[in-house]
């Protein structure tokens, strides 16, 4: 096997410091940490000296000390973060938000996901903790116990110690998705509602109802169901639906709680001799990637996801980096769009009489 070539400008027998390169290349160490840890500051960095940094870090191959940066400041740069599981949806646009915002940041995380399983749920932040977390970040998981780290919540709606919950504005969801059915000549609308386990289900629903009134729409309680069970796969939707079509009871309109249910919805619907939207118009809520590529487009409520994530790993990484007295939020609020596609028509009553 041939030997590596020497680099005559590489220290013999010596590990490469953040020193050496920024004597090497005539740089602060700080300017050379800030780029190669990409820092929000590397933008008024030159690019070409941000390009000469990352070649000579390449050229020595050049790996920062993590370990005695740590132990110099007796911190870990490590977050915990806990949530349901991570699949296609609500949950892996929250850990991407999460992870891009820590990675730029030089922090490093744990995940654990609990499946919903109150033990796990209780065990979790104290596992985290025993591995030097200097913060959690709780998604879709109820805070109820303080902790000695801070905490952001995102989609928490409980009021405890030390924790910022990230909410999206519910009322301001709901009344987006019932005044386009509205619009559209829909009163008879079946919705379906979140797991009980669900952080955002009864608050989301307490919205509907809110926003439901002031249209004037009666809630038939025969038309509303319920998700059962943990799957994140679309099959959920699906069984709930066959039961909303089987109970006889005729619906223009279907609101679903999250965008995987709808998809399995749209299915149980066509099952059924229905046409999406011709004969029901259904919406979902979150605006995960494949919601814009089903067929038709799937009509959504959009919640910020990936966004939320990045803002609860910035509120984060503020709340640990502060010197001052902790003072922080205890609710952000984000605002949703409603995205229109092809799964949501004028009812067909309506659609004949205007045509006539």
């Amino acid at each position: 096997m041939p030997s590596r070539t020497h680099d005559p400008a590489r220290p013999s027998g010596s590990r490469i410091t953040l020193r050496f390169l920024a004597d090497h290349l005539g740089l602060s160490p700080a300017s050379i940490s800030i780029v190669l840890n990409g820092a929000p500051a590397a933008a008024a960095i030159p690019r070409a000296t941000q390009e000469r940094i990352r070649a000579a870090a390449a050229r020595f191959d050049y790996r920062p000390n993590t370990l005695a940066k740590s132990l110099r400041r007796q911190r870990s740069f490590t977050i915990g973060v806990v949530l349901p599981e991570i699949s296609e949806g609500y949950a892996s646009l929250v850990m991407s938000g999460i992870e891009d915002e820590l990675l730029q940041e030089g922090y490093l995380y744990f995940v654990a996901s609990h499946r919903h399983r109150p033990d796990l749920i209780d065990e979790y932040p104290r596992l985290l903790l025993a591995r030097s977390i200097e913060g959690l970040i709780a998604v879709d998981t109820p805070c109820t116990q303080p902790l000695p780290v801070p905490v952001v919540a995102v989609s928490g709606h409980r009021h405890t110690a030390g924790v910022t919950n990230i909410v999206v504005n519910h009322e301001r969801s709901a009344a987006l998705a019932l005044e386009h059915l509205h619009a559209l000549g829909h009163g008879r609308i079946a919705f379906i509602k979140g797991q009980a386990f669900s952080s955002d289900t009864a608050v989301r629903w307490r919205a509907i109802r809110l926003a439901a009134r002031r249209l004037g729409l009666r809630l038939d309680p025969s038309l509303t169901a319920q998700l059962e069970g943990d799957s994140p796969f679309p099959e959920l939707g699906y069984q709930v639906t066959r039961r909303l079509v089987s109970n006889g009871r005729a619906f223009s309109a279907l609101f679903a709680f999250n965008d995987i249910s709808a998809i399995g919805a749209v299915r149980a619907l066509r099952e059924a001799g229905l046409r999406v939207p011709e004969d029901v118009s259904v919406v979902g809520f979150d605006d995960i990637p494949s919601a814009a590529y089903q067929h038709p487009g799937l009509t959504t409520v959009r919640q910020p996801l990936r966004e939320m994530g990045k803002l609860a790993a910035q509120i984060m990484l503020k709340r640990i980096e502060s010197t001052a007295a902790p003072d922080y939020p205890r609710v952000v609020s984000v605002d949703p769009e409603l995205i229109v596609r092809g799964t949501t028509a004028q009812r067909a009553e309506d659609h004949q009489r205007r045509r006539k």
